[in-house]
């Protein structure tokens, strides 16, 4: 096994608290199911994630308005109130963070699906942010995770060997995209379980 020598942090699901039922759970009464089907048929994850690789959002909801017009009210509201779907830190993954940084063995960046338009929102909010030698952020590049393309984008940028990286999110698709280009991927479940996946690659916390 490869000494490790840098650490790529996902944001949201990882470190960053951000999840529409914030905003939905209330809008549809506590109804679960209803909600649900609004986000597998009207404002779905393929539709957001366009977004985040840099579609405008006021184009974006005008057109799915006019799919569905009589969602209107709900469609816009998706980024109509996108603060109020922003929640805390996760805690416990930012005190990880923390203790990677400070000691001083790691480069340490972070990769997201985020919107250009919203992410100076998380970077006002969120001090730890500042940290990270470098962030990727989809919206920006014009790209995307499972893409390859940003994977490379990442390496190259920050002149990480793939082999010697570790790569933390918490959906299984960009783990499996990062490693299939050699990059070891850790998919985040909590902060406890990632102490614990650490420990292989002789990581302690």
């Amino acid at each position: 096994m490869h000494k490790i020598d840098t650490f790529i942090f996902d944001l949201g699901g990882v470190l960053i608290d951000w999840n529409p039922e914030y905003v939905y759970l209330d809008e549809f009464n506590g109804d679960r199911d209803k909600m649900q089907w609004f986000f597998d048929n009207i404002c779905t994850n393929n539709w957001n994630e366009n977004q985040d690789a840099g579609y405008p959002m006021a184009k974006a909801t005008e057109e799915r308005v006019a799919m569905f017009p009589e969602h209107e009210e709900l469609i816009r509201m998706f980024y109509g109130r996108w603060v109020d779907m922003l929640g805390d830190s996760i805690s416990g993954t930012v005190e990880i963070l923390k203790k990677i940084i400070n000691s001083n063995n790691y480069k340490v960046v972070a990769l997201t699906n985020w919107s250009a338009e919203t992410f100076p929102i998380a970077l006002d909010r969120f001090e730890f942010l500042q940290w990270f030698e470098g962030i990727i952020v989809s919206g920006e590049e014009k790209t995307r995770k499972p893409f390859d393309e940003i994977y490379h984008l990442t390496l190259n940028r920050f002149n990480i060997k793939p082999e010697k990286s570790i790569f933390i999110d918490d959906n299984a698709r960009n783990i499996e995209a990062a490693n299939n280009l050699g990059i070891n991927g850790i998919r985040f479940k909590s902060p406890e379980q990632l102490i614990e996946d650490l420990k292989p690659y002789n990581i302690n916390l």
